[in-house]
C-alpha cells in the first residue's frame, strides 16, 4: 500500500514539455524506462567505479553499481510504502553525469573547467537528461517529470550556493526548488548509493587483494557479521565465509535505514510529499552509531583501496589523459566528432566552447578516452604502465 507521504504519479507536477500520458505506464515508469534506454546509461558499462575498465571484468563499473543501487532502493521503498518506479528512476540516473575514470576524472575535469564555472557530476546528470540526450523529435533530453528531475538534482539534500552552472541553467527554466529537501523516494536512492558502494567496495578490494579477509573482519559492523557466520558455519571455506559475512553487512545497513526512517516518519507524521520536502532535514537516515561505524570503514577503504599504490599510479596516468585531451579540443575543435562540430558553429564564447568540450569528455567511457588520447597524442597510457 502506498503511503500518504509517497509521490503519487497521478499528481505529478508534470514535464517541461507536455506529453500525452501512457495508457499502461505511470509517468514515473516512463521516466525509469527512458533512463534505461538512454545512451548515457549504456555508457556506464565502461565507466570506472574504482578500478578502470581494463583492470578486470569482475570489478564493479558505474553500470553494475547503478543496478545495485536500484535494487537496494526498491527494497527500501517498498517497505516504506513509497513509489517504486520513481525511486528506481532516481537511483538508476544518479551517476549518469560521471566522467570516465571515476572521481579522478571528475577532479581533473573540474580543475580544467574552473575558469568556466567548474564541473559537477550531479549537475551534469541533469544536463544529460534535459539536453544532451537527443533522440526525441519534440524535445532535447528525456523530458522527465519534475519529481524525477528534482530527485536527481537534490537527492543528497538542498543544493548549496553557488549552484553549478549546468543545474542553475535548467532550474531557471523549470524550478526544481533547490533550496528544499527532495522526496522520500529520492532520499532512499541517496542512502541506497551509500549502502551499495560501501558493500561492493569491500568485495572488490578483497578481489584485488588490497587487503585481507582477516583485516576486513576487524572492521566495525563487519566483525559482528563474521562472528555470526563462524557461529552458524564453523569451518566454512574462506570464499564462502567472506561472502556470507558481507551479505549480512549489506542486510545490517538496509535494516538500519528502514528502522531509523520509520521512527523519523512516526515523529514527523507527514501527510504528503510536501511535508517530507519541508521537514528541514533528511527523513531517510542511518542511526548516528552506524554512520560513525561507516566513517571508520570509509577511512579504511580510503587508505587501503582508493589510495593504494597501484590505484594512485593509475590515477596519475588517467589525470594526465584528461589534462591533455581538454586543451587539444579547446585549441582545435575540428578534432571533435562531426555531430559535435555542428554545435561548435553556434558557439559565441570560449566559455561555451569549454562547456561543450567538457560535455564531450565527460561522456566518454574509460576505454574511449584512452583510445582517443592514444590516437591524438601518440601516447598509450596502458601500454606505458605495463
Amino acid at each position: 500500500m502506498t503511503a500518504q507521504y509517497a509521490c503519487d504519479p497521478g499528481r505529478s507536477r508534470g514535464r517541461l514539455y507536455p506529453e500525452e500520458e501512457s495508457a499502461f505506464r505511470s509517468c514515473f515508469q516512463r521516466d525509469r524506462d527512458r533512463i534505461i534506454h538512454a545512451s548515457a546509461f549504456r555508457r556506464l558499462k565502461h565507466k570506472t567505479q574504482v578500478f578502470i575498465e581494463h583492470e578486470g571484468d569482475y570489478f564493479r563499473t558505474r553500470l553494475t553499481h547503478s543496478i545495485e543501487v536500484g535494487q537496494v532502493a526498491r527494497t527500501i521503498a517498498k517497505t516504506l510504502g513509497l513509489d517504486l518506479e520513481l525511486t528506481e528512476a532516481v537511483a538508476l540516473a544518479h551517476d549518469l553525469g560521471h566522467t570516465p575514470f571515476g572521481h579522478t576524472g571528475e577532479d581533473a575535469l573540474d580543475a580544467l573547467m574552473q575558469p568556466y564555472g567548474g564541473f559537477d557530476h550531479n549537475a551534469q546528470a541533469i544536463r544529460i537528461v534535459t539536453s544532451l540526450e537527443r533522440h526525441y523529435a519534440d524535445f532535447d533530453g528525456l523530458n522527465l517529470t519534475w519529481e524525477t528531475l528534482e530527485g536527481i538534482a537534490k537527492h543528497n539534500g538542498p543544493v548549496p550556493e553557488p549552484v553549478p552552472h549546468a543545474l542553475a541553467s535548467y532550474n531557471a527554466r523549470h524550478d526544481l526548488e533547490l533550496h528544499t529537501h527532495a522526496s522520500a523516494e529520492a532520499q532512499v536512492a541517496a542512502l541506497s548509493d551509500d549502502i551499495a558502494y560501501n558493500h561492493h567496495d569491500l568485495h572488490d578490494g578483497l578481489r584485488a587483494e588490497l587487503f585481507s579477509t582477516d583485516e576486513l573482519a576487524e572492521l566495525p559492523i563487519v566483525s559482528d557479521c563474521f562472528s555470526e557466520v563462524d557461529r552458524i558455519y564453523p569451518g566454512l571455506n574462506y570464499y564462502r565465509r567472506r561472502h556470507e559475512a558481507l551479505r549480512r553487512f549489506f542486510g545490517v545497513l538496509v535494516s538500519d535505514v528502514i528502522n531509523v526512517t520509520r521512527a523519523n516518519l512516526k515523529e514527523l507524521d507527514p501527510t504528503s510529499p510536501a511535508d517530507i520536502r519541508g521537514a528541514g532535514r533528511m527523513t531517510v537516515q542511518f542511526t548516528p552509531a552506524l554512520w560513525a561505524d561507516l566513517k571508520v570503514i570509509r577511512t579504511f577503504l580510503f587508505h587501503r583501496m582508493y589510495r593504494a599504490p597501484d590505484v594512485v599510479e593509475m590515477r596519475a596516468q588517467v589525470t594526465k589523459v584528461i589534462h591533455e585531451l581538454f586543451p587539444l579540443f579547446m585549441s582545435d575543435p575540428s578534432l571533435l566528432p562531426k555531430q559535435w562540430r555542428k554545435d561548435v558553429a553556434e558557439i559565441q564564447s570560449e566559455t561555451e566552447l569549454a562547456r561543450l568540450v567538457g560535455d564531450y569528455i565527460a561522456g566518454m567511457t574509460d576505454r574511449f578516452a584512452l583510445q582517443e588520447h592514444a590516437r591524438l597524442t601518440g601516447s598509450d597510457v596502458i601500454s606505458a604502465r605495463s
